[in-house]
């Protein structure tokens, strides 16, 4: 019956404590944190992208501009000197407004692209994040299914034997388990398998009196000892 309980234990355990537990726990948090950047990223290519269009149309509104007092003058329809002197001033700074606008134009560019590879670079890792959470949730699934196969068909195994045996007696070893974890423990070699302890002549002598049939415990664990070929009695 103890031998079943500890494999049942065993089980439970394993089961509790699969490798994949752990580090489906740790991807998940940082599958959360890549959530963040993720979204931080796609604001900034987002609001780049406005300014880009912002940038180009600044950059269009004023050659338009340079344009149509290019053709002006080529036309010949600024006759008054004054006007055609303005105007050619007017060009110059026209042309300078353009130069610093491209400029401008091409530093949100690059800081775009910029902001487009880290939200590539990061939508990747999300990706693979989600890729490694299934392989991984497959996995702890596969050998769930096979440890609960095993736990059921042992559980199924002591729930047979324990059918066999006195209520007094399951009560005394179930509450002995609940306490220390081991019901009941083999004498072997004069050693408690319990508490590990070596019994001492006495106690030896008292459970080689016992009859088989009577129920003896180690004075040292109050565990519930079973007597063997191999006990040394």
């Amino acid at each position: 019956m103890q031998e079943l309980d500890s494999k049942i234990d065993q089980l439970r355990h394993q089961l509790a404590s699969l490798p994949e537990h752990a580090e489906i726990a740790a991807l998940t948090s940082s599958r959360a944190d890549l959530d963040d950047r993720v979204r931080d990223a796609q604001i900034l290519v987002d609001d780049l992208s406005t300014d880009q269009k912002k940038a180009d149309a600044d950059v269009e509104q004023v050659k338009a501009r340079r344009e149509r007092d290019r053709s002006r003058i080529d036309q010949g329809l600024i006759t008054n000197p004054k006007d055609l002197e303005r105007m050619q001033h007017e060009l110059v700074s026209l042309e300078r407004r353009i130069t610093t606008l491209e400029d401008e134009e091409i530093e949100v560019m690059e800081r775009l692209e910029e902001a487009q590879t880290t939200l590539e670079s990061l939508v990747g890792q999300r990706t693979a994040a989600d890729d490694r959470l299934a392989m991984l949730a497959k996995a702890r699934d596969e050998k769930s299914v096979e440890i609960r196969d095993s736990l059921e068909s042992v559980t199924s195994e002591r729930a047979t034997m324990a059918e066999g045996l006195p209520t007094d007696l399951m009560t005394l070893y179930e509450r002995i388990r609940a306490q220390r974890g081991v019901g009941a423990a083999p004498l072997r070699a004069r050693q408690c398998g319990g508490c590990q302890l070596t019994l001492n002549p006495a106690d030896l002598a008292r459970i080689k009196a016992a009859p088989s049939d009577e129920v003896v415990r180690c004075e040292e664990c109050s565990r519930i000892l079973v007597r063997t070929s191999e006990s040394g009695l």
